[in-house]
């Protein structure tokens, strides 16, 4: 997996999520990230945990040159949370699918 690509696709995300008014310019408050259900589903929106916990979290490890998860996808949960008429849908589940790509084991 190549970082340009991922930090690509991140950006990608992010320009998505501006384009259709999505984007937040203050956090959630801080007790929503103690969550631990997966996506925060008890404590933030499907929006808001893609811009607060995976967009950082992923740039995070990138910087720190830690380890990529592998065999991760996010893309069939959004297909699921988002009503289909969200703004911006099919743009972001095709950009996530496209992240998804990235983090999948290569066929053996």
């Amino acid at each position: 997996m190549l970082p340009s690509l991922v930090i690509q696709q991140l950006q990608q995300i992010e320009a998505v999520l501006r384009e259709h008014g999505h984007w937040q310019a203050n956090p959630p408050d801080a007790q929503a990230f103690d969550s631990t259900q997966p996506f925060c589903l008890d404590t933030l929106q499907p929006l808001e945990w893609l811009q607060w916990v995976l967009l950082p979290r992923l740039q995070a490890l990138m910087t720190a040159n830690a380890p990529l998860p592998t065999n991760f996808a996010v893309a069939p949960y959004y297909e699921v949370a988002l009503p289909p008429d969200t703004p911006g849908y099919s743009a972001l589940v095709t950009t996530l699918t496209r992240l998804d790509a990235l983090f999948s084991e290569p066929a053996v």
